[in-house]
C-alpha cells in the first residue's frame, strides 16, 4: 500500500512539470516591433487587442446646491455693466485684496518654471514642444489659456493685478469663453469663430458671470488643459473634454455618478498655487498620507496622499507589486479611451494648396483631421496601451538653445530612472512623434511664428522663410538662414483616466501572456516570471517534463512488479 502511494504522489509531481511547461508552451513567440517610418518615427505597433466597453447610460448633470458663504448676485458692486473683464477683476479685488498677488506667483501667470535640480528654465516660454511648439511670436492666440488679459508681446506687465482674469477659473454659468487670437479676453461683442466659419460667438454677459461665481470645476480646468496643444485631445491622451461628465469606466474619481471629484480635490490648492507638475512630476511619494494644506514636504497630487503605499487591503502580494510599480501602470490599462488623441504631428508637410492657391483640410476615415495646410499631417489613435519606463521624478528638456543631432530623433524631454536607485516606478508614458524645424547652421529648434494678420504668419502666407526668420528675431536669437526639419518625440506620464479596480491589468497581461509578449517586455533590469515565451526553452521543458513522466512511470511499475513477484515466493 505504501509503494502504491509512492508511486502516486511522484506521478502527480511529474504530472504538475509538464502541466507547468505546457502553459508556457502555449505562449507564442513575440511577434517583431513594427519599424519606424523614415519620415515620421511611428509608435510600435501594439500587440494586444483594445479593450473597450459599451459607453455607459448617460445621466444628466445634478447641480448640486452651493455652499458658499456669500452670494455674489446680491452684491452692490456686481450690479452694474462690465465693458471688460479687468473691469471686473478690479472689483473682485476690492474684497479679494491678496488674490492677485497670490496669482502672480504662480505657473498659471507666468507660465515659467525653475527646476531646482537641472536649473533648467521651463514653463511655457521658454519650452520647444513638438505639437503645437512655441509661443513666442505668437501671444495673442496662446494666450487664450492665460489666466490673465492682454498678453499681446514681450512687453506685458506681469505686475499689474487688473490683468488678472478671475473668471477663467470662477465662472459657474459655462459661458465665458477666451478666443484664441484676443490675447486672453472673451468676445465682448458677437464674434465669427473660427474666422470664415459662419459660426457666432455670443458676447459673454460679464455681469451675470462675475455674479455666478464659484469653485472652480472640471469644466473651468478643462477649458484650457482639455484643449492643450490647439484642440481637444491633442496632447495629453488622459485629459480631454470627456471627463467634464464620465462615466465610471471612464475615470472612477471624476465619475458624474460616483465620487464626481472637480480637479481640486487632488490638486489641493493653497494661496492660489496648484500643486502637480509636468515638469518635476512625483515619481514616487515614499511620505505618503494624509494631505495637510500649507505642509510643503507633502505632495497631494498623488495617489499615495489617499490610499497611502500598501493601498491593496489583505493583499502582501499586490502591496509588494506597488513599491516598484505606479499605480497608473496597472489602474488606467488604456489612455483615449473616450475620444482619439493626436499621437503624430508632422509640420514638414504643412504649405500645401489645392491647384487655386487655396488651403486644404483632410480628414481620417474616422472624421477626424489628417492634414491641415496650416500645419501638417497629423495622426489619431484611440485606446492606446501606454509605453512603459522606469521614472524617478527627473526630467531633462531640450531648449532652444540645446544642441540637437539632426541625424537622430530628439527627446524633447528624457526622464530619468532605472530598477537601482531606489526612486525609481515603473511608469506609464503617452508618447507623441513630431517632426518640426531646426536650424541647419546652429543645430539647434526654432521658433517660429504661425499666428497674426500680418505677411510673416504661417497660417497666412504658408512661407517657412518668413515664418522662423520673424520668429527668431521675436525672441532675439541668432539664424542661420537655412532649416531643416528634425524628427522628435515628446512623453507625458499617463495618470487621469483611472479605471475601476474590476478592470486593472491582469495578472495574465503582464505575466505567461496567452498572445506571447507581456506589457513590460521591454521594461530593463526585472524579474518577471512569464514575460515572454520562447520556444526553445518550451521545447526543453516539455522534453525534461515527459522524460521525467517516463521515468517515474518506469520506476513505479518496477517497484510494483518487484513487489508482487516477492510477494508470491
Amino acid at each position: 500500500m505504501l509503494r502504491a502511494t509512492h508511486v502516486l504522489l511522484l506521478t502527480l509531481l511529474a504530472g504538475s512539470a509538464l502541466l507547468a511547461a505546457k502553459v508556457g508552451a502555449e505562449s507564442p513567440a513575440p511577434a517583431p516591433a513594427a519599424p519606424v517610418q523614415a519620415a515620421v518615427p511611428q509608435p510600435a505597433a501594439s500587440a494586444y487587442p483594445t479593450m473597450t466597453l459599451p459607453p455607459a447610460a448617460q445621466k444628466p448633470m445634478v447641480k448640486q446646491a452651493s455652499t458658499s458663504t456669500a452670494d455674489h448676485s446680491k452684491f452692490n458692486e456686481l450690479q452694474r455693466e462690465f465693458a471688460s473683464g479687468p473691469e471686473v477683476t478690479k472689483v473682485c479685488l476690492e474684497c479679494h485684496t491678496e488674490a492677485a498677488k497670490q496669482v502672480h506667483k504662480s505657473k498659471h501667470w507666468t507660465w515659467e518654471f525653475l527646476n531646482p535640480d537641472t536649473q533648467q528654465r521651463l514653463g511655457k516660454k521658454h519650452v520647444i514642444n513638438n505639437f503645437c511648439t512655441a509661443v513666442p511670436s505668437n501671444y495673442e492666440f496662446c494666450t487664450a489659456c492665460h489666466v490673465g488679459y492682454d498678453w499681446k508681446d514681450q512687453n506685458f506687465d506681469f505686475t499689474a493685478q487688473e490683468k488678472v482674469d478671475c473668471l477663467v477659473c470662477h465662472d459657474s454659468t459655462g459661458t465665458y469663453r477666451k478666443l484664441p487670437g484676443l490675447a486672453g479676453h472673451p468676445a465682448y461683442k458677437d464674434t465669427e469663430f473660427p474666422p470664415k466659419s459662419g459660426k457666432i460667438v455670443k458676447a459673454v454677459d460679464l455681469k451675470a458671470v462675475a455674479q455666478g461665481v464659484g469653485k472652480t470645476s472640471r469644466k473651468t480646468c478643462g477649458a484650457c488643459h482639455f484643449f492643450g496643444g490647439g484642440g481637444d485631445a491633442v496632447k495629453h491622451g488622459d485629459l480631454d473634454s470627456s471627463l467634464t461628465s464620465p462615466s465610471k469606466y471612464l475615470d472612477v474619481h471624476m465619475a458624474k455618478d460616483g465620487l464626481n471629484f472637480s480637479c481640486g480635490e487632488c490638486h489641493k490648492t493653497t494661496g492660489h498655487d496648484v500643486p502637480g507638475s509636468r515638469y518635476t512630476p512625483t515619481a514616487k511619494d515614499d511620505k505618503a498620507g494624509a494631505h495637510i494644506r500649507g505642509k510643503a514636504d507633502e505632495s497631494p497630487a498623488t495617489c499615495q496622499a489617499c490610499h497611502s503605499n500598501a493601498p491593496h487591503k489583505g493583499n502582501a502580494r499586490l502591496n509588494m507589486h506597488a513599491v516598484k510599480i505606479a499605480c497608473q501602470t496597472c489602474h488606467i490599462h488604456e489612455f483615449a479611451r473616450a475620444q482619439p488623441t493626436k499621437m503624430v504631428w508632422d509640420w514638414s508637410t504643412a504649405g500645401r494648396l489645392d491647384k487655386d492657391g487655396k488651403p486644404i483640410k483632410l480628414k481620417d476615415s474616422a472624421g477626424h483631421e489628417s492634414y491641415d495646410s496650416r500645419k501638417g499631417d497629423f495622426k489619431y489613435e484611440s485606446n492606446v496601451i501606454p509605453e512603459y519606463i522606469w521614472f524617478n521624478g527627473k526630467v531633462d528638456y531640450t531648449l532652444r538653445e540645446t544642441k540637437l543631432d539632426p541625424t537622430q530623433l530628439v527627446k524633447i524631454n528624457t526622464f530619468h530612472g532605472s530598477p537601482d536607485d531606489g526612486q525609481s516606478k515603473i511608469w506609464p508614458m503617452k508618447v507623441f512623434y513630431g517632426k518640426q524645424p531646426y536650424d541647419i547652421g546652429n543645430n539647434q529648434l526654432l521658433v517660429f511664428h504661425t499666428y497674426g494678420k500680418d505677411d510673416s504668419a504661417l497660417w497666412t502666407n504658408f512661407n517657412w522663410d518668413k515664418a522662423i526668420e520673424f520668429g527668431m528675431k521675436e525672441i532675439g536669437a541668432e539664424y542661420s538662414g537655412k532649416y531643416a526639419f528634425v524628427s522628435t518625440e515628446m512623453s507625458w506620464p499617463i495618470t487621469h483616466m483611472v479605471a475601476p479596480k474590476g478592470d486593472a491589468l491582469s495578472c495574465a497581461q503582464c505575466h505567461a501572456p496567452s498572445i506571447g509578449v507581456g506589457r513590460l517586455d521591454k521594461v530593463p533590469g526585472i524579474y518577471m516570471p512569464g514575460r515572454r515565451a520562447n520556444p526553445l526553452l518550451d521545447l526543453a521543458g516539455w522534453s525534461l517534463a515527459a522524460l521525467t513522466l517516463i521515468g517515474v512511470l518506469l520506476h513505479g511499475a518496477g517497484r510494483i512488479y518487484a513487489a508482487r513477484k516477492g510477494a508470491n515466493k
